[in-house]
């Protein structure tokens, strides 16, 4: 008997009417003879909520009361699932992370470390459904622990593959994956399959389609991956290894999608001593403060730029700042009027012309690039934030990635 695990965003579970919609599908899917474990995230907008009523309760909180509060959300979103099921005479029930248990390594932003399936199985040999609250686990110390924002399509993979399951369906309020974002390229594609290491590479560098922890856990235990729309219902995307593209390995384009993300900011360094030593005195701080940089450029021997999210700029230019004796340069300067935007596709793995047409594509249009960083099947740019909707366009076009049919 086939098993899936349906997941649910928060879109998704936004209230009484929707929720009666998800168990519709749940229900769907359950008469098509299949075994089905569902994982809910919060209602949209919940755990903004919540997390906002710690940071009002004190300015420095325990993790372990943090996760107590941020968990509620999915646990209600379950409850009420399993209840809209047996009211439809389903054989449904929700368990929560400690119940089953999801064994988490800590508070707050929590690894899993386990997933104990026993009670799943009895719930199938009972021909029951199971709804289990995304985002959450239980900590050594026995408390409930939390999985890190996008914690519950992490939740919903790592289910999966313990249960030996034979497909994740990731339901959202998109019907899929594109080639790029549709509400700023309206010519964008779906793509009907995609690899792993696409998805990942697309993800990392600012699609906001899956969280790279899903779809990386599901590469390690090569666990299909589906993504589906919640209100539509309309093919999705399939999430699978590179040799399992078949026949559709021949129609696809060498570059399979172009990615932004408006979230990054540059740090520059000028006046940088020319000795061994110097990047690691930079990139050393930065590390040990929990700072991602990204996107190395070196003007000249003594001038270094790189990239970091947004967010984290200024707790980054305090550890330099504070560095500055140690590391020896004269300036420290930020700008984050930028933009990452990405080419991803596995054909940039075998042809370095697909690099060269970006390039030459962006300096037709006269778009600055800032800095380059590349992968086995990725090239990113920074370039102006100004710039950003222009050069995602052009490239579209100019990889052959614009719908015929489109309006």
């Amino acid at each position: 008997m086939p098993r899936i695990v349906m997941k649910f965003g928060g879109t998704s579970m936004a209230g009484s009417e929707r929720i009666r919609h998800v168990a519709g599908l749940v229900r769907r899917e359950a008469e098509r003879g299949n075994q089905v474990a569902v994982v809910v995230s919060a209602m949209a907008g919940e755990t903004d909520r919540l997390i906002q009523f710690c940071r009002e309760a004190a300015s420095i909180y325990d993790p372990r009361e943090y996760d107590v509060v941020v968990a509620s959300g999915e646990q209600v979103t379950s409850g009420l699932l399993a209840i809209t099921l047996q009211g439809m005479g389903l054989n449904a029930r929700s368990y929560m992370g400690w119940q089953l248990p999801i064994r988490a390594s800590g508070h707050a932003a929590g690894l899993i470390e386990g997933i104990d399936v026993d009670v799943l199985e009895r719930v199938f040999d009972e021909s029951g459904i199971a709804i289990i609250p995304g985002f959450q686990g239980v900590a050594a110390d026995g408390g409930i622990a939390t999985l890190g924002r996008g914690g519950s399509d992490t939740s919903a993979v790592a289910l999966a593959a313990a249960m030996k399951a034979d497909r994740c369906d990731i339901y959202t309020d998109v019907d899929g994956v594109y080639t790029t974002d549709p509400r700023l390229v309206p010519r964008a594609r779906k793509l009907p399959i995609v690899t792993y290491e696409e998805m990942l590479e697309l993800a990392s560098v600012g699609a906001k389609v899956l969280q790279t922890r899903s779809v990386g856990l599901a590469l390690r235990y090569n666990l299909p991956l589906q993504v589906l729309s919640s209100f539509e219902d309309l093919p999705g995307t399939l999430i699978v290894r590179e040799d399992a593209l078949g026949d559709y390995r021949m129609e696809r384009n060498l570059i399979t999608g172009i990615a932004y993300d408006r979230n990054e900011a540059r740090i520059s360094l000028s006046g940088l001593p020319i000795a061994p030593g110097t990047a690691a005195a930079i990139f050393g701080p930065l590390a040990e403060g929990g700072i991602n940089y990204d996107m190395i450029a070196q003007g000249s021997p003594t001038d270094l730029t790189f990239t970091v999210p947004a967010a984290t700029l200024a707790l980054a230019a305090d550890i330099l700042e504070k560095a500055q004796e140690a590391i020896g340069y004269d300036e420290l300067s930020t700008d984050t009027d930028i933009c990452k935007v990405s080419i991803v596709g596995v054909g940039i793995r075998s042809d370095p012309a697909l690099a060269a047409r970006m390039f030459a594509t962006l300096a037709e249009r006269k778009i600055d690039i800032l800095a380059i960083a590349t992968s086995e099947i990725k090239v990113s740019v920074l370039i102006p934030e100004e710039a950003m909707e222009l050069a995602v366009r052009v490239l579209h076009t100019a990889f052959d990635l614009d719908s015929e049919d489109a309006a």
